[in-house]
């Protein structure tokens, strides 16, 4: 037994990798036919993603066509309801401004509108506003004011009249505005008529009179600025002054008194002492000397 064991154990190693290498390419083959489904369902999902996408792109596009198709639906109605409400070829409307083309900022406005009924039926006059657009696109609203409610009936043949008053705000003046003045009526059928009596562009003026914010901060600015200016020039010539050295001047003294004459010899102050009587005492002339000497030799 022992003898043929080395053999046996030989042949197992010899037949062992024969084995694996047997078994090697069967299993590779099924690892690619397994690749291969799940490659081919990959694709697959990806197909039906692809088909759901364009479907869902296919759905949008039509919403947003028929989001489109109702907009513009709705823009129509709008515009023919636009368009049904004008005036009415049977009233005429006049206005005046009070104060002509000038609109001051802050200031109130006024103007007269005349209503003329050319027709056979009677009109009743509901409201008149007014209202500031912006000069380029006469949609935007910049400044609305309040409507003025009437409520008067206007026979045929007949002319009402009606004051509104306005006020243009402060912070528009210097600036165009487009201003719209609409008159709204309606006939004894119930038809709506709405008349724009004024619908121009003008300038609303800013306030000349009287002094602002802004003036009376320059003022102030300009004073201050004023005063600062004459505070600098005054220190300036002080510290010029205080450069500038004072003359010395030499007073000597006002009075012996004061002088310490101790450390002169005493022999030296009798001298000054004899030479100050001597300037002090009136001269005499040599012969009125002369004569006093003669006197005293007499005696």
């Amino acid at each position: 037994m022992m003898k043929y064991l080395p053999k046996l154990l030989l042949l197992v190693l010899l037949a062992f990798p024969a084995t694996i290498l047997m078994k090697g390419p069967l299993v590779a083959a099924q690892d690619a036919t397994e690749d291969e489904e799940e490659a081919e369902s990959v694709d697959e999902d990806v197909v039906d993603d692809v088909t759901t996408e364009d479907e869902d792109d296919e759905a949008e596009v039509e919403d947003d066509e028929n989001t489109e198709l109702t907009e513009e639906k709705e823009e129509e109605e709008e515009e023919a309801l636009a368009g049904e409400v004008k005036a009415s070829p049977h009233a005429d409307t006049t206005i005046l401004f009070v104060k002509g083309d000038d609109f001051p900022a802050n200031e109130i406005v006024k103007f007269l509108m005349g209503f003329t009924n050319k027709g056979s039926e009677n009109f009743v006059v509901e409201s008149l506003d007014a209202s500031f657009r912006y000069p380029q696109d006469f949609q935007f609203y910049i400044q609305n004011f309040t409507a003025l409610q009437l409520g008067l009936t206007v026979p045929p043949s007949r002319q009402a009249s009606f004051e509104y008053s306005f006020i243009p705000a402060e912070p528009m003046g210097g600036r165009p505005f487009g201003l719209v003045i609409n008159l709204n009526y309606k006939d004894s059928n119930g038809n709506v008529f709405q008349d724009a009596v004024f619908n121009q562009t003008v300038t609303v003026t800013e306030r000349e009179d009287g002094l602002d914010g802004e003036t009376i901060f320059m003022y102030v600015f300009l004073s201050g600025l004023g005063l600062l200016v004459v505070v600098g020039l005054h220190q300036l010539m002080e510290s010029r002054k205080r450069r500038r050295p004072a003359a010395k001047v030499e007073m000597g003294t006002s009075s012996h008194n004061d002088v310490d004459m101790s450390w002169i010899p005493q022999e030296t102050l009798n001298q000054i002492m004899q030479s100050r009587r001597d300037k002090a005492s009136p001269r005499r002339s040599p012969r009125k000397r002369n004569q006093k000497r003669s006197a005293g030799s007499d005696e």
